[in-house]
Formats: structure tokens, C-alpha cells, sequence
């Protein structure tokens, strides 16, 4: 086992209005940081790097502490905090943005005077310039893992691709890898992308679960079974938060297993509104779910 390592991240911190068919909640507390945090606060020590407005209010603050999350490096800017809506479908297979209101996240510009060497960095599904100038501040990470999405992907996929280089586990689901790479086979696409130089990448194909790949393997991670999905909203960065946390004890030395405990913290996000279910993980019954999970 290795030397527990911190985990710094770099994302969003947003408050979300949410439709599903099981309800709706408004202003909620979410954005990829947030999710990220809770999840891999299980496992170690968070630092937080990111930026809200003056309407962020002790309520919000306190589930940070209550998490010992670091957010000294979430800096109070004048205006209104990120702000996100939007109505999901029945199936949950496709979502309908209502509305998005950037606030102070629109000129948000990482300025980091905390010294985080060898730590884990976890870059967010942000813009790729501003993954990019995180990277440029932190000083020797220990591993670098980025997300993305398709939004920057249509925007500045050259960047996506320069970041693919730069990171030791990259990303995405499977329709953002198609749509960057330009291939439906995702096999082949992950090859593709590990010839760009990181270790591991990691397709997230939903409900079928993960593809793993590494120099010598590839591997298919399943998710938790008979989950009740409430809101899929932040699934995707609880998953990395899980993973990365388990890295953060074990290392790289089993991948798939930190695949499996990121889709097990997963299950729990998708259970609930927001981080309603997602605080109520006890530790066993995540150990549990992890276990069942199969690994081929």
C-alpha cells in the first residue's frame, strides 16, 4: 500500500435546478467540484480550487467543512455563483438544459499560491485552457487525471487532444470518445489515445459500465446492479472522485478495482437528488457494492 495521497481539483461549484420524473429540486448545492469532493473525501484529503459568488452562503460553505474539504482555494468573486437547469427524460437518456447562468465562473481564472506537490490532480470537465493553466501551477503531481465533455470537445477539440498528452488517466464517455476521435470503435479509440502517452483511459459507456485500457490490457468494468436512479446529475464526477480516492490509498497497481469503487460512489449519486444519497454512504456497504462488481 502506498503513502496516502491528497487529491487537488479543479472544476465547477454551481447551484442546479433539477427535473427528473421521481421529482424536482430547486438551487441545490452541485457542479463538478462538489461532487468530486464529497466522493473522494471518503477515501483522503481533498483541496478544492474554484470560485463562487457573494450569494454562497454558510449553508454551502458548512458541507465543505463537514468533509474537511480545503477550500482555500475557492475564491469569493462579486456576483452570483454558477447556476445550471435543466429537465431530464423519463429514461434519463437525454437531458434538456432549461437554463445556464455561468455568473462568476464565466472569467473564472485559476490563480493558485498554495504549494500541492505530490499530490493527485484531478482537472474537471472545464475548458481546456483553464485544465491547462491548473496544470502550469502545480508543481510535480503525482498523477494527473482529466475529465471532458462534449461541449469543449466541439469547441476546441485540438485542445482536448493536446490535454490527452499531458495526463496520466483521461475520461470520457463513450459518445464524447466517438465524437473526438471520429471512430465507433472504442477499442481502437482508446488505443488511439493511449498512444498519446497516459497510462490508463477510461470510456464510461453508461448503464454497460466501463472500458479500461492500459499499454498491455483492456478490460470492462460493470456498474452496480437494480440501482433506482433518482437524478444522474454529478454521476460522472463522484465516479471520479471514487476512482481517484482509491488511487489516492492503492496506487495504479489495480485500476479496475478503483473503476469499480468510482462506479459503487456512482450508484449512490444516481439514488438521490443532488448529494442527497450520496451523503449517506456508509463505508461497508460501499466495500460491498464495489466487490460486486465484475471485472473481464
Amino acid at each position: 500500500m502506498n503513502h496516502l495521497k491528497e487529491i487537488v481539483a479543479v472544476g465547477s461549484i454551481a447551484f442546479d435546478s433539477i427535473t427528473t420524473c421521481k421529482g424536482s429540486r430547486q438551487k441545490i448545492l452541485g457542479g463538478s467540484s462538489t461532487y468530486f469532493g464529497v466522493a473522494a473525501s471518503l477515501f483522503t484529503k481533498v483541496n478544492l480550487i474554484g470560485v463562487v459568488g457573494e450569494d454562497f452562503s454558510d449553508k454551502e460553505w458548512s458541507l465543505f467543512e463537514k468533509y474537511k474539504i480545503d477550500i482555500s482555494s475557492v475564491k469569493v468573486e462579486k456576483g452570483e455563483t454558477f447556476s445550471w437547469g435543466g429537465i431530464y427524460s423519463d429514461d434519463f437518456s437525454s437531458r434538456e438544459t432549461q437554463f445556464t447562468n455561468l455568473g462568476v465562473f464565466e472569467t473564472f481564472k485559476p490563480n493558485i499560491d498554495k504549494q500541492y506537490n505530490d499530490s493527485i490532480l484531478y482537472l474537471g470537465n472545464i475548458q481546456p485552457q483553464l485544465q491547462f493553466d491548473v496544470i502550469n501551477q502545480i508543481k510535480n503531481p503525482s498523477i494527473v487525471a482529466a475529465d471532458s465533455m462534449n461541449l469543449w470537445i466541439d469547441l476546441f477539440p485540438e485542445k482536448v487532444k493536446d490535454l490527452i498528452s499531458h495526463v496520466d488517466i483521461f475520461m470520457l464517455n463513450d459518445e464524447e470518445a466517438i465524437q473526438l476521435s471520429g471512430s465507433n470503435d472504442l477499442e481502437k479509440i482508446a488505443k488511439e489515445f493511449l498512444s498519446h502517452g497516459p497510462k490508463i483511459v477510461i470510456i464510461k459507456m453508461g448503464s454497460k459500465g466501463s472500458l479500461v485500457a492500459q499499454k498491455n490490457s483492456i478490460n470492462y468494468v460493470s456498474v452496480v446492479q437494480g440501482v433506482d436512479v433518482f437524478d444522474p446529475t454529478g454521476a460522472g464526477d463522484s465516479f471520479a472522485g471514487g476512482l481517484l480516492g482509491y488511487v489516492s490509498i492503492n496506487g495504479l497497481s489495480d485500476i479496475n478495482k478503483a473503476v469499480a469503487y468510482g462506479s459503487a460512489v456512482a450508484s449512490y449519486t444516481v439514488a438521490g437528488f443532488g448529494l442527497e444519497s450520496l451523503e449517506k454512504i456508509n463505508f461497508e456497504d460501499l466495500k460491498l457494492k464495489a466487490d460486486s462488481i465484475d471485472i473481464k
